[in-house]
């Protein structure tokens, strides 16, 4: 039996900021609880947790400083999730770094810490769940990639190699776990208007914007409600998938 959203927790990798924050609120508002990770932002935390507060004063919602590629500290909030909230029915797997830089540039450490954040934490995440949800023959699990991840990125190679492999980390696992009730799916993102994009000039973005076939940069919260329907029970028929939320610029 599926739950009811107020009786399911979702708990949101890197869900201090951007993608991540709009994701807390969303599915707040729908009307889960929600637990989310952060690093190194306290003062962004807080003023999610706040924000959720303030708009639906009865959800709950629990801040867990965790960084998504120590193995240990994935195991640790997804377990302080289930002690405080309930073991969660969604994951979200955001956390995530990008970094621009030519590829004959990139140090051994560049590569290994891309590697780590956005690819391992991905494994560590899903791999702390998944026991309570086979248990209870029922989840969701979210992965937010990027279309470079779909076509590849000059000057991002190692963030587009990693996000090549959530994407194949979710085909893949959507078909090991489909038998268990288990749904796997990955959202793409295009060019989002987030902080990531901070050291954009006001010309390259405008750039970015014509390039894409709507005339616009995409926001958090358009990802945000992807991804509370592929949470919902509605969207039990979609796994493996990877949505590309891109305004066209990737089709």
């Amino acid at each position: 039996m599926i739950p009811s959203h107020n009786q399911q927790t979702v708990l949101i990798t890197g869900g201090s900021r951007g993608i991540g924050a709009a994701a807390v609120l969303a599915f707040a508002k729908a009307g889960y609880r929600v637990a989310f990770t952060w690093h190194s932002r306290p003062d962004a935390a807080r003023r999610v947790v706040d924000t959720v507060r303030e708009m639906t004063p009865e959800a709950p919602c629990l801040a867990i400083m965790a960084d998504s590629a120590d193995s240990a500290a994935v195991q640790a909030a997804v377990e302080q999730t289930a002690r405080v909230l309930g073991g969660p029915q969604i994951l979200v797997c955001n956390a995530g770094i990008a970094q621009q830089k030519l590829f004959t540039d990139l140090t051994d450490e560049d590569w290994h810490r891309m590697m780590s954040v956005d690819l391992d934490g991905v494994f560590y995440a899903c791999r702390a769940v998944l026991p309570g949800m086979i248990r209870e023959k029922y989840g969701r699990i979210l992965c937010v990639s990027s279309m470079w991840g779909q076509t590849g990125g000059s000057c991002e190679v190692h963030y587009s190699a990693a996000k090549a492999g959530v994407i194949g980390m979710c085909r893949a696992l959507a078909k090991e776990e489909g038998p268990s009730g288990i749904t796997v799916n990955c959202v793409a993102p295009g060019v989002i208007d987030t902080d990531m994009m901070a050291s954009f000039s006001e010309e390259d973005r405008a750039a970015l914007a014509e390039e894409t076939p709507v005339g616009r940069l995409g926001t958090a919260d358009e990802i945000a409600r992807t991804l509370v329907f592929l949470a919902s029970p509605e969207a039990g028929y979609i796994t493996g998938q990877v949505i590309g939320q891109n305004g066209g610029l990737v089709i």
